[in-house]
């Protein structure tokens, strides 16, 4: 069955397999006639060891067909992105669109729900595709392992690569890391003795995260049929390039092709994805619907679009998971420029149980249970300290805070950072689930939250103080440098920081400079004080031979300081510095 567009009433869902839209490929004609260059990919980019099993020329292929196929329209969809961006500066805010108010109305039709392997979701961790980090992760006793190529990734060749070598070695078993300091590392999975459920030497779920569509791979170019060169599109490198090497043999140990997917902003990208996931299992034969996807809730248009979202993925769709970090730096973002109504405070006061982030979190869960989806909770930022009994402390009673309203709230499972977090959020969950894998009867009827509910964002109240700033300052000039370095997870003043934390902090400055915000003791915020606070952190900062602290500051002067905002600060700097 082909599925309707949204704007015409549906029919009844069925699990029968609907044929990819057509999609309008780079060189296409006005006429639909084509020149006549097959297109392909070029690597740029430095070839290191193993990459030739990565790169292979039917993988290229492959890669370059998903560009044929659908790089026009992504290139379509973030034009769209702009045009969105400047409506809601013209003060056009965010709607739940009439012309699909017939797909939230039907109560009908149902997402595909979990794969095998995702029925137990409750604790997963989240992490970089590194060796070291991956090892621990599989290690963890966590149910899944967020393979992130995405926020906790520096988009380096070589980690882009090498984690796809990472991915290819952990599918079949073989994954090992020898550290420089002479320890080796090895997949045992989880340890015996473990009080919180996790069976011994079982190892998590692995749902990989490639990167948004805003984001390209420069050292892969794609020519396109009209001799056109251009950047490859990263969602479709480290989504081809995983799926290309892994579905069969993920599908042979039990579980499949899982994806989380970032920073979506529409039901029309969401069906991007789905068309691409038909296309992939075509191409690869694999029966439809074995690719499954959780969708980040992370932008604030995307909140508004929840159903469609579920609808446009529903054969292929897992959950939805509240983003928390990106959801609050697009907010900022997507509002800048508003005026007072729409101004935060300090990151610090802007919890989960603010108005408008629990009516999101809550409308994310009724949405899911009502379609058959899981909703997964978000990572809290605090993490232990094993040489600061009193910092680990602190942290398990917040994240324990965290994850026991989530539970308590309908939610399916969660994220940490950190493997010492798993028993504390197992322990939360197990409380509400019991033997249950899911929450799914929570069908949260008494929920209704409005257009005006979710935009409420004074509703968060609190104060900016120049301790707010300063942190925001430190946090985005350390986070950055660190990212230059390639590191993209990064453990700051005891918070876990990755891509979205630094856009709020720089994202925070912006709008608080151009807003002529005040502090609590009644001092302005310009530009001018800013920078002068800038000039302290960076001095303050322990500064080592080769570091990127000077490049870090051009980063953030670039994107925090001066009159323009980069819609994100990794595009520039990746195009610049990696």
């Amino acid at each position: 069955m082909t599925t309707p567009p949204l704007s015409t009433a549906p029919s009844p869902v069925t699990r029968t397999q609907s044929a990819p839209r057509p999609a309008r490929a780079f060189g296409e004609t006005s006429t639909g006639s084509f020149a006549t260059i097959h297109p392909h990919l070029e690597v740029t980019g430095t070839l290191g060891d193993r990459y030739d099993e990565v790169l292979t020329p039917a993988a290229l292929e492959f890669l370059a067909e998903l560009h044929d196929r659908f790089a026009g329209t992504r290139h379509d969809l973030l034009a769209a992105r702009l045009q969105t961006r400047v409506d809601a500066a013209n003060g056009r805010d965010p709607r739940f669109l009439p012309e699909t108010a017939h797909i939230r109305d039907d109560p009908s039709w149902r997402v595909a729900g979990p794969g095998p392997g995702l029925q137990n979701r409750r604790v997963e961790i989240t992490g970089p595709t590194d060796r070291k980090m991956a090892i621990n992760a599989l290690n963890s006793g966590a149910a899944v392992w967020l393979a992130d190529q995405e926020d906790a990734t520096s988009p380096t060749w070589a980690n882009v690569i090498e984690g796809q070598l990472t991915l290819i070695d952990a599918v079949r078993g073989t994954l090992s890391y020898d550290g420089p300091d002479g320890k080796a590392y090895r997949v045992t999975g989880a340890p015996s003795g473990r009080q919180d459920g996790a069976t011994p030497g079982s190892t998590p779920t692995i749902v990989m995260r490639p990167r948004g569509w805003h984001l390209v791979e420069k050292n892969l170019t794609f020519v396109d049929r009209a001799n056109r060169r251009m950047p490859a599109s990263g969602s479709l490198v480290d989504f081809g390039l995983y799926a290309f090497h892994n579905a069969h043999k993920l599908i042979e140990n039990g579980s499949g092709p899982y994806f989380y997917l970032p920073k979506l902003e529409t039901h029309l990208e969401a069906r991007l994805w789905n068309d691409i996931f038909s296309h992939s299992e075509d191409h690869l034969n694999l029966g439809h619907g074995t690719i499954r996807a959780t969708v980040l809730i992370e932008t604030i248009q995307a909140a508004f679009e929840m159903d469609e979202i579920l609808y446009e993925l529903r054969d292929h769709c897992a959950g939805l998971n509240a983003g928390r970090w990106d959801y609050i730096f697009s907010i900022i973002k997507t509002f800048r420029a508003r005026g007072r109504r729409f101004v935060l405070p300090d990151r610090r006061e802007i919890t989960m149980t603010v108005p408008f982030m629990r009516s999101y979190t809550e409308l994310l869960v009724a949405t899911c249970h009502r379609r058959g989806a899981y909703a997964i909770g978000g990572m809290s930022a605090f993490i232990p300290n094993r040489r600061d009994p009193a910092v680990t402390e602190r942290a398990l009673e917040q994240v324990a805070a965290d994850k026991r309203r989530e539970a308590g709230d309908g939610f399916d499972g969660t994220w940490v950072a950190h493997p010492d977090l798993i028993p504390t959020a197992r322990a939360e969950f197990d409380a509400v689930l019991g033997d249950r894998t899911n929450q799914l009867d929570r069908t949260r009827d008494e929920v209704h939250v409005t257009a005006a509910d979710l935009l409420d964002v004074a509703s968060a109240g609190g104060q900016i103080t120049e301790a707010g700033v300063r942190d925001n300052v430190r946090i985005a000039l350390r986070y950055i440098e660190s990212w230059l370095r390639g590191v993209g997870a990064a453990a700051i003043d005891n918070l876990m920081e990755d891509a979205a934390t630094a856009e709020i902090s720089r994202s925070q400055i912006w709008q608080w400079i151009h807003d002529n915000s005040v502090l609590d003791d009644g001092r302005r915020i310009d530009a001018e004080w800013v920078a002068g606070l800038v000039a302290e952190e960076m001095a303050a900062l322990p500064r080592t031979t080769g570091d990127r602290f000077d490049d870090a500051l051009e980063v953030f002067r670039s994107s925090a300081l001066e009159a323009d905002f980069p819609t994100f600060l990794t595009v520039a700097a990746y195009a610049r510095y990696l």
